[in-house]
């Protein structure tokens, strides 16, 4: 990913926390609705990828492409867990299963994790003349 698309990425944060917890509309972590302290701290990591972006800007493409690999981690193991593991709780009360939403934020932000880290990963092979 182009490091300056990469640095506005990243400044949205503020965007989709005011959308999160300003208008309950979760754009950005909803694999992590059912955990809010988890989301917080993806929110609080995504500021600290921009402080870093903007403090080493040749870090940028690494920073992107360890962020990408986590939230794809998280993702994943999010959506795998939520699916395969059914709780009592989830057959009683109807919730906790995987809404729409959470489908398509996981379509959205796993393509684009997935770009971004093979992109990132391209370039920083590249650069390092293993790849």
């Amino acid at each position: 990913m182009n490091r300056n698309i990469l640095r506005i990425y990243y400044a949205a944060t503020a965007l989709f926390v005011s959308l999160d917890y300003g208008f309950d509309v979760n754009v950005r972590a909803a694999f992590l609705e059912s955990a809010p302290g988890l989301r917080l701290l993806f929110y609080v990591v995504l500021f600290a990828c921009f402080a870093l972006t903007i403090w080493r800007p040749a870090w940028t493409t690494l920073i992107g492409t360890i962020e990408s690999l986590a939230t794809l981690i998280a993702l994943i193991v999010n959506m795998a867990l939520r699916s395969m593991v059914v709780t009592d709780e989830m057959l009683d009360t109807g919730t906790g299963f995987i809404t729409m939403s959470e489908i398509f934020n996981f379509l959205i932000a796993g393509g684009a994790a997935y770009v971004s880290y093979n992109q990132g990963f391209r370039r920083l092979t590249s650069r390092s003349g293993s790849g």
